[in-house]
């Protein structure tokens, strides 16, 4: 293929907005065509330029202009796409003919916003749906205990994203990455509203908001929000990349997703349901397996979430809203993930163990690898829920399961109603604000509470807090998610 690069100055960049109204990054099969306004110009602003096909150089998306993604677009050959704070991205509306971003091993996004000017990714379309556009996806090259065409720890990302060029896998076993890079970097998020994405390729085979697909630890991703997510709002296959400051509002499908090993850290992350808003698969704020079929294989899906609120769909007792929710948490196929310091509210069910489908996942709680702890349930219709294997019962009932979740050494806590957890107004869609009440109006379990003594937390990444759940009742940690988000 001939790649011809093509750096415009401000003078040639004037005349195609006047010819055409629009600047092109184009591809066909013979040619790979790059415009990038040139550092130092001096470029107009102002333009609308359409993103397209493969990206095989470095590129700058400046706030001053408006980017449109047309069709599957890729930054390739290890090159970086930096987008300066405030730009705006948008997801043509076309179709069938799905907008969506992937970032290929090697390569980058440095997307770097900030509190008064974040990053957003969003649709075209003058009436806003979710589902408009399909999302981010970022591939990189750590661990991840899938396969693919026989090569061992090498995963095709679901969603038709991947193509000849192999644009869509990530992992390693490959001429690209020979062996894992637990340390990879695929750049930064920071500052990034992620709005109206998600894109149902084939069923369970979905682009979601935003996808990380055996990312790296030196990927930075702070600050992200996703807005009425067609499918998940964040899912990691394997890696290692750690996380802090996610919100998932008004999803449809799972906000928190964890699948083939994943094992980073996440701390600080907020889910504001719509009661109206669920998927046909059902939903929940936690979903995570293993793999698929919940085998033993590795690296083995052992993520920390830490200083989480997940807000379901039921104010009260007797709300029902979609009956297509399910539960605050489901872990289920062998899954190890553990869930410390977070509030899991307003749910048809709070915690579910679910040992159907493989290796019974309850074997995880005996041998202390799945963990939840210092954790309080508020309002859930049933609070903690069983699901036995059939193949391999383990003797484990609902009992002995709510048994474990109680037991002092855990120090967890159950509400009756959610308005015990006391947060100012996690249900009110037009004005949310789950901020814990401070003071002689909070309650001890949520405003203190936390504990960082467990092993599962104490790595350096998690910063030390007394709240459970995403919000501090006052200070700077009560307002880190206002300003840069749309609710």
């Amino acid at each position: 293929m001939k790649k011809y690069i093509v750096f415009a100055s401000a003078l040639i960049a004037v005349a195609a907005v006047a010819i055409t109204g629009c600047r092109k990054i184009e591809t066909d099969g013979e040619k790979e065509i790059v415009i990038i306004t040139q550092p130092g110009s001096g470029g107009t602003t102002g333009q609308t330029i359409t993103l397209q096909g493969r990206i095989n150089a470095d590129t700058i998306l400046r706030k001053e202009n408006t980017y449109i993604l047309k069709g599957l677009v890729y930054m390739v050959g290890n090159h970086t796409m930096t987008i300066q704070p405030g730009t705006v991205i948008k997801g043509a509306f076309s179709g069938s003919d799905v907008a969506a971003l992937t970032i290929t091993r090697g390569s980058k996004i440095v997307a770097r916003g900030s509190a008064t000017e974040p990053i957003v990714f969003t649709t075209s379309s003058p009436n806003p749906q979710s589902g408009d556009w399909g999302g981010i996806i970022i591939c990189g090259k750590a661990g991840i205990n899938a396969s693919f065409n026989g090569v061992q720890g090498l995963y095709q990302v679901e969603g038709g994203v991947d193509n000849a060029n192999g644009d869509g896998l990530a992992g390693s076993g490959d001429a690209v990455a020979p062996t894992p890079v637990d340390t990879d970097s695929s750049g930064v998020l920071s500052y990034v509203r992620i709005e109206y994405a998600g894109y149902a390729f084939q069923p369970d085979k979905e682009i979601n908001s935003l996808t990380l697909a055996a990312v790296g630890s030196k990927t930075v991703i702070d600050h992200v929000e996703t807005l009425y997510a067609k499918d998940d709002a964040f899912e990691w296959f394997g890696g290692s990349v750690n996380c802090k400051y996610l919100i998932a509002a008004k999803t449809q499908d799972d906000d928190f997703d964890t699948d083939n090993g994943y094992n980073g850290k996440v701390q600080f992350g907020l889910v504001i349901r719509d009661s109206v808003i669920a998927d046909i698969s059902t939903s929940e704020a936690f979903e995570s397996d293993n793999n698929a079929s919940g085998t033993t294989a590795t690296p083995q899906t052992s993520a920390v979430f830490c200083n989480i609120t997940a807000i379901g769909p039921r104010a009260t007792l007797n709300n029902v809203g979609s009956t297509l929710f399910r539960a605050g948490a489901q872990i289920r196929r062998n899954s190890t993930i553990s869930i410390l310091n977070s509030v899991i509210m307003g749910w048809p069910q709070g915690v579910l163990i679910d040992a159907s489908t493989g290796t019974p996942t309850d074997n995880n709680i005996t041998s202390n690898n799945l963990r939840i702890k210092y954790t309080t349930l508020a309002g859930n219709t049933v609070n903690v829920k069983y699901t036995a294997s059939s193949s391999a019962p383990t003797g484990a009932t609902d009992a002995s399961i709510t048994a474990w979740f109680t037991d002092p050494a855990n120090g967890n806590t159950i509400l009756t109603n959610c308005s015990d957890a006391k947060l100012i107004q996690p249900f009110n869609y037009a004005a949310v604000d789950p901020t814990p009440f401070a003071g002689s109006n909070g309650y001890a379990p949520i405003v203190s509470g936390a504990n960082f003594t467990d092993s599962k937390v104490t790595d350096p990444f998690f910063t030390v807090v007394t709240y459970r759940g995403a919000i501090a009742p006052a200070g700077p940690e009560s307002t880190w998610w206002k300003g840069w988000t749309k609710f």
